[in-house]
């Protein structure tokens, strides 16, 4: 064990005994990933536990790369924020097929896995103004909220107002409310793996009401990862080729904030640079692309890779711990998917996850209209529309509006022109 010289322990001081703690403690707080992905995208039609399987392989090898090719505390899993654009806003809304979609996956995967390789990544993020990538990740923050809302039936469909609040007293709502509570309890005590702990007293008191059942056999060999890795339509009809471009801003917005959040918290970030900060860019974008092929949707770096940091985690060993203990959950698939059979499950789960992302928007200058408003109409259309790609555009379009008009036009940046045109052709296409 003291040989593990591949990573800089010591010199980041650290310990093995401190890492693989660290790794422990990620892996807690990011295991209701392997409930809430599959549950996810099964509501865009695809099997259950072949999502299961691509899921756990997805973020085993998206955090080996992390950990080996970069040597990066930081492991990576399928993003709930993205996968429920993937459902939600293609899937479902836009009515494309769950093979059409993880096609758009793949290859915005392998566009932010080319370009790992050039300076586009870093241009893209100058380009976007910071205000906007806040408010994209606060608008799919409170559209996953929407969404745990409706599954765990606390918002209903209503013909006059178009959405009332659920009967609390209905089995599905008042679970989702025992999760919340519990869970948000828990997380005011910094509780680790406060969210797993929440699903699985849910869980619990759902076998105990007989809204549930164990399975008959709570271990199984993985199976149907045929049924959706590799199952893909690289065909681009209608709004797709925007769909891809949406899903490599994403990519790229979500890797450069966990990279800079999680490296300046692990003491890598030194003069508003990371170390080994190419490595990283392109494991995370290798990560995405595997994730995408193995259809498990796109694959970002976790945000709650922070407890382990905070546990002491330093190094890429980390990372490394966290995927093995990932692999050991392959043969709990029967256990995952009678639990994921309970929407009040993962309701709490998803509803908390829109507050993570959303947490952000504080430091947006809202005194500024010119900064403000573009903000605020991303966060509120892209829940209300059910579509990051609308909310994205307006958000975009009003931007580049409000500067010129303001006499700022030489503040944007050309490229944020040229987004703002096509956004503008994209929207009156698909609504002409």
């Amino acid at each position: 064990m003291k040989n593990l010289h591949w990573f800089a322990i010591a010199e980041r001081g650290s310990t093995v005994r401190r890492e693989i703690l660290a790794g422990c403690t990620t892996f807690s707080a990011m295991l209701y990933i392997v409930i809430v992905n599959p549950s996810l995208l099964a509501q865009g039609g695809m099997d259950f536990s072949g999502i299961y399987v691509a899921t756990i392989l997805s973020a085993a090898a998206a955090s080996l790369l992390m950990g080996l090719a970069a040597d990066y505390p930081i492991a990576a899993a399928p993003g709930v924020g993205l996968n429920a654009y993937f459902v939600y806003g293609v899937i479902i809304s836009a009515g494309y097929s769950w093979q059409e979609s993880l096609g758009a996956a793949v290859l915005a995967g392998s566009i932010f896995l080319l370009l790992s390789f050039t300076s586009f990544c870093r241009w893209m993020m100058v380009a976007i103004p910071e205000s906007l990538k806040l408010a994209i990740a606060g608008g799919i923050g409170l559209f996953v909220s929407v969404i745990g809302l409706e599954n765990g039936k606390l918002i209903v469909g209503s013909p006059t107002t178009v959405t009332m609040v659920g009967d609390l007293s209905e089995p599905t709502a008042f679970l989702t409310l025992l999760g919340l509570f519990v869970t948000v309890v828990l997380l005011a005590c910094r509780f680790q793996g406060a969210l797993l702990v929440g699903m699985g007293i849910v869980f619990a008191v759902a076998l105990g009401l007989g809204f549930a059942a164990l399975p008959t056999a709570v271990f199984a060999w993985p199976q149907g990862l045929e049924r959706v890795a590799g199952q893909v339509s690289i065909a681009l009809p209608g709004s797709l080729p925007m769909v891809v471009f949406i899903m490599f801003l994403l990519l790229l917005f979500n890797t450069t904030g966990t990279l800079l959040g999680i490296g300046n918290q692990a003491g890598l970030l030194q003069k508003g640079h990371l170390d080994n900060e190419t490595k990283a860019f392109r494991a995370a974008a290798a990560g995405s692309f595997l994730g995408s092929i193995f259809g498990s949707g796109l694959t970002v770096g976790y945000v709650g890779s922070g407890t382990g940091t905070a546990a002491g985690g330093r190094t890429g060993l980390t990372a490394v711990v966290t995927a093995l203990l990932f692999l050991l959950l392959l043969f709990c698939a029967p256990l995952a998917q009678v639990a994921a059979g309970v929407p009040a499950v993962t309701a709490p789960a998803l509803i908390l996850t829109g507050f993570f992302m959303v947490s952000g928007v504080h430091s947006i200058s809202w005194t500024d209209i010119t900064e403000g408003i573009p903000a605020f109409l991303t966060i509120f259309i892209t829940p209300l529309s059910y579509d990051i790609l609308a909310g994205t555009g307006v958000g975009v379009i009003s931007y580049v509006i409000l500067k010129l008009f303001s006499g700022q036009g030489r503040k944007v940046h050309p490229m944020l022109y040229v987004l703002a045109i096509l956004f503008a052709l994209q929207l009156g296409l698909s609504h002409s």
